[in-house]
């Protein structure tokens, strides 16, 4: 079902490393107690469900500085 899953992320980040960045960061996260952002009725890994957040458009992210450097 995680292939799935990832094919639903890409249409948010449409970058597979800006993808498994976001994921990565949001699984440690999990797994040091941060609460999910979505129902987890399958009782989901961590990295899973870091990955249906994602394609759910839960997380927030920005690509690069918004700041210009002076």
């Amino acid at each position: 079902m995680a292939r799935v899953t990832i094919e639903d992320s890409l249409k948010i980040t449409n970058n597979r490393f800006v993808l498994a960045q976001i994921v990565m960061k949001r699984a440690k996260q999990l797994l040091k107690g941060a609460q999910p952002l979505i129902e987890n009725k399958d009782d989901n890994k961590e990295i899973v469900l870091a990955l249906r957040e994602v394609a759910a458009s839960k997380i927030p992210y920005i690509i690069g500085s918004s700041q210009k450097k002076k």
